[in-house]
């Protein structure tokens, strides 16, 4: 899944639990312009699966990486449309 990208804005949902992380992306991802990219920061490991989930079903968004960083999973959505 990786591709080059350059994060245009990063979202913080450390500590918070399904369903926010994917409600609060969506949120983020609504005010920004084709093309951005967000990062989204969560603890969350059910994120991985729930991001992967709602990305795919989603029209207007690509989910371009996920990573897991100690405690932390990095998830990089592409605003398409």
């Amino acid at each position: 899944m990786s591709t080059e990208y350059t994060v245009t804005e990063t979202l913080d949902v450390k500590g918070e639990s399904c369903p926010m992380p994917v409600v609060k992306t969506k949120g983020t991802i609504d005010d920004l312009s084709e093309g951005d990219v967000l990062e989204v920061l969560a603890t969350d490991s059910g994120s991985m699966s729930d991001l992967t989930g709602w990305a795919e079903t989603t029209p207007g968004v690509e989910l371009l990486d996920q990573e897991e960083d100690g405690d932390v999973f990095k998830h990089y959505v592409r605003k398409t449309e």
